[in-house]
């Protein structure tokens, strides 16, 4: 159980596996404010950085599950590094499944609503470990303008059209889920650009140190063809966020 080696390869220097910044992350924990002692649970958490920052920031302790070995492992190390190991741990396995043992202030899936089938699904999943009065962060991509084909559709990573909606459709179904919205902190360009142009380095890098690896050929087409699609597709069409919502 793990996620393929491309992934690992393509954000082999990311803390953060979504196009937030450090900034926005800081952000978003300032704009919450959780108690010191706050409980967190943090489902499909890649690297920690959420955990690890918000224990040395604002005194939350928590668990997070990854099915990445590669990212629980760097999570582990980064709490050691921010010396709060002591309040945080990570659990290798299937996010999709996990509930905590005891119920939770925060309950996060921050860019991974594909454990739950989507964002339905992933509030449901969230609402099972969540303590009444307690906070859910969604981390979800979203439509910045209409796309206009099949063909961006798909460079966006996307299979149709539908899986992805406009920011107002989207508040509007957070709403239907019987969610109030109480905060939100979006992703701009340059974070998109932080995140994926990043990954160009990370994988040049790469293949430079393993040219003859099975995956070389696959990584150096991603490389040729990934920056002229993110300028011309994602970057202009699709937006990112994270979601602060209570139930009603």
């Amino acid at each position: 159980m793990d996620l393929p080696r491309s992934f690992t390869i393509r954000e082999s220097s990311h803390r953060l596996c979504n196009p937030f910044t450090s900034e926005k992350l800081a952000i978003l924990g300032q704009a919450i404010s959780p108690s010191p002692g706050t409980s967190m649970l943090d489902l499909a958490c890649g690297k920690g950085e959420l955990l690890c920052t918000w224990a040395r920031d604002h005194g939350v302790t928590g668990t997070g599950v990854d099915i990445s070995t590669v990212s629980i492992g760097a999570a582990r190390a980064r709490a050691v590094e921010l010396d709060v190991a002591d309040r945080v741990g990570f659990v290798h396995g299937d996010a999709s499944g996990h509930v905590a043992d005891d119920p939770v202030g925060i309950a996060a899936c921050v860019g991974a609503t594909w454990i739950g089938f989507g964002v339905p699904g992933t509030v449901e999943l969230l609402r099972r470990s969540l303590a009444p009065g307690g906070m859910m962060l969604i981390g979800e991509p979203y439509w910045r303008r209409e796309p206009l084909d099949q063909a961006t559709v798909e460079a966006c990573h996307m299979s149709r059209k539908d899986e992805c909606l406009p920011l107002p459709e989207l508040l509007e179904q957070f709403g239907d889920l019987g969610c109030d919205v109480v905060e939100m902190v979006l992703a701009d360009q340059d974070s998109w650009d932080r995140y994926v142009a990043a990954q160009w380095l990370n994988i040049r890098r790469w293949l430079d140190a393993n040219p003859d690896d099975e995956l070389a050929d696959e990584m150096r087409e991603e490389l040729a063809t990934s920056p002229v699609l993110h300028a011309r597709y994602q970057r202009e069409y699709l937006g990112w966020g994270v979601f602060v919502l209570m139930n009603r």
